[in-house]
C-alpha cells in the first residue's frame, strides 16, 4: 500500500542533528536546558516539597528525562509502538504531577508533548496525541480561556512549523547525499573512461608500430627461404630497426599526448608522409586547434591507412587530404595506382575495425572501400 501524507513519518534525515547550523543547536540546547530548569524549579520550589515528595519529584524529573530521549530515539528509528508508549508514560507522569501539586511541571510537559508529536510522529497518530496533550493543558492552566486558546493554537502552529522546517532540512540533506553520490559516479566513471582512453593510445601505438615491422621481417624471412642476396636482407632488417625506432618516438608521443601536448596535425601529417614516395598532404579550410581525443583519432586513422597502403598497395600514389569545417573534420586517405605487396596476405594491426570504433566513440563516422582506381578511407570527426 502506497504510504500518504497522513501515514508518513518525518525523514530519518529531517529527524537528525545533520544540516542543523551550529547557531541553532546552540539555540536548542538553551531551550532545552530553560525546559529543565523550569521542571526542577517547579518541582523544588514549592512548600510541600519533602521527604517522600522530594525523592518522588526527583525520580518525576529523572524519569522525564529518560522517556524524553527514548521517545526521540524511537521516533528517529521509525518505531511507532515504543515511541506511542513512551509519550504515554510522560502524559501519565504529567497527570501525576498535576495530582500531587507539581502543575508547573505538568503544563510543561503537555506543552513538549503536544509540539514533539506534532514534529516527530506520522500526522495521522500526531493529531490525536497532541490534542490529549493541549486539552490536557487548557483543562489545568489558570490563565482566561482566550489566551489558553492562544496559547494552544500556537503551541500547535510552532510544532507543525518545526515538522515542516525538519522535512526542508531533510530534503536538502537528501539532495546533497545524491549530489554527491552523483560526483562520486561522475568522477568514476571519467577515471574509467581516462584508462580506457590511455589502453586505446597504448594498444593502437604498439599495433601500428608492431605491425609495421612485422611486415618487414616477415619480407626477411621470405627473402632468406628464397636465397635473396644479403643488401635486399639487411634493407628489410634496417627497414625494421627503422619501425621499432619510430614506434618508440610514437609511444613518446602517445604520452605527451595523454599529458595534453601534441604537435599542430598539419605537422605530423607531414611527418608521416615524408617517408613515402609518392604521397602527399593537402589542408583545407581555417586551421584550428582540435581536443586531444580528436587530435589523436585523426593520427592513428592516417598512420593505420598509410601502412595498409604500404601492405597492400606498394608503390601507390597517396593523396592525403585534412578538411577543417565548420562542424567536423575530415581526414581523407586514398591511393592509386598500387600493386599487392609481398605480404599483402601476412596480417595487420588493429585494421579497419578498430578505425571505425575510435570514430565512432567521439561520435563520428568512418568509410573504406575499394574503387576503380584504388582504395579510399574518409574519417569524419565533430568538432
Amino acid at each position: 500500500m502506497t504510504e500518504s501524507v497522513w501515514t508518513r513519518w518525518p525523514s530519518r534525515e529531517a529527524l537528525s542533528r545533520a544540516g542543523i547550523s551550529p547557531p541553532r543547536r546552540m539555540l536548542a540546547w538553551a531551550v532545552r536546558l530553560m525546559i529543565l530548569a523550569l521542571l526542577l524549579w517547579g518541582a523544588f520550589s514549592q512548600s510541600h516539597v519533602h521527604g517522600w515528595n522530594m525523592a518522588a519529584a526527583v525520580a518525576g524529573v529523572g524519569v522525564t528525562a529518560v522517556a524524553s530521549w527514548g521517545f526521540y530515539r524511537t521516533t528517529y528509528a521509525h518505531r511507532l509502538v515504543p515511541a506511542l508508549l513512551l509519550i504515554g508514560v510522560l502524559l501519565a507522569i504529567a497527570v501525576a504531577a498535576e495530582a500531587n501539586g507539581f502543575r508547573g511541571p505538568a503544563l510543561v510537559i503537555w506543552c513538549g508533548c503536544g509540539i514533539s508529536a506534532l514534529e516527530r510522529l506520522p500526522i495521522a497518530v500526531a493529531v490525536p496525541v497532541t490534542s490529549v496533550a493541549l486539552a490536557s493543558y487548557s483543562a489545568f492552566n489558570n490563565d482566561v480561556w482566550l489566551t489558553t486558546a492562544a496559547t494552544v493554537v500556537g503551541m500547535a502552529l510552532a510544532g507543525y512549523v518545526m515538522r515542516l522546517d525538519a522535512e526542508a532540512r531533510g530534503h536538502a540533506q537528501r539532495l546533497l547525499a545524491q549530489e554527491r553520490a552523483a560526483r562520486a559516479a561522475e568522477a568514476e566513471s571519467a577515471a574509467l573512461a581516462e584508462r580506457a582512453r590511455i589502453a586505446r593510445e597504448i594498444h593502437d601505438v604498439l599495433a601500428h608500430s608492431l605491425s609495421a615491422q612485422m611486415v618487414h621481417l616477415e619480407a626477411a624471412r621470405l627473402l632468406i627461404e628464397r636465397g635473396a642476396d644479403r643488401e635486399q636482407i639487411l634493407e628489410r632488417v634496417v627497414a625494421a630497426r627503422g619501425m621499432a625506432r619510430d614506434g618508440l618516438a610514437e609511444t613518446r608521443q602517445a604520452l605527451s599526448a595523454l599529458r595534453g601536448e601534441l604537435t599542430p596535425l598539419e605537422e605530423f601529417l607531414t611527418e608521416i608522409v615524408a617517408s613515402t614516395d609518392g604521397a602527399e598532404v593537402t589542408v583545407t579550410g581555417e586551421r584550428r586547434a582540435l581536443r586531444a581525443e580528436a587530435s589523436q583519432t585523426v593520427r592513428r586513422v592516417a598512420q593505420e591507412a598509410l601502412t595498409n597502403v604500404r601492405k597492400h598497395a606498394y608503390g601507390a600514389t597517396i593523396q592525403v587530404r585534412l578538411d577543417y569545417q565548420e562542424h567536423e573534420v575530415t581526414l581523407n586517405v586514398r591511393d592509386s595506382g598500387g600493386r599487392p605487396g609481398e605480404l599483402a596476405d601476412a596480417g595487420g594491426g588493429y585494421g579497419l575495425l578498430g578505425m571505425r570504433e575510435r570514430a565512432e566513440l567521439l561520435g563520428g563516422s568512418l568509410e573504406a572501400g575499394r574503387d576503380d582506381e584504388g582504395f579510399e578511407v574518409t574519417l569524419r570527426v565533430p568538432v
